[in-house]
């Protein structure tokens, strides 16, 4: 499972990393960044929460 982002629909409020702190990174403006696109074993529920976070839907699982 992949944890991909689309940076140009990010509009920088930060929603996913609550869920998936060990996976979403921000920049210093809060826009997002994904650490690994591999989503590792037991983390596919936070990476589903963050995907569901985004008002934006900048976030998708590819499997």
């Amino acid at each position: 499972m992949k944890l991909l982002l689309d940076s140009t629909r990010c509009q920088g409020y930060g929603l996913c990393q609550d869920p998936a702190p060990q996976l979403i990174d921000l920049d210093d403006w809060g826009y997002a960044r994904v650490r690994e696109h591999g989503v590792p074993p037991g983390g596919e529920d936070a990476a589903e929460a963050a995907v569901a976070a985004c008002p934006n839907s900048a976030l998708r699982l590819v499997k």
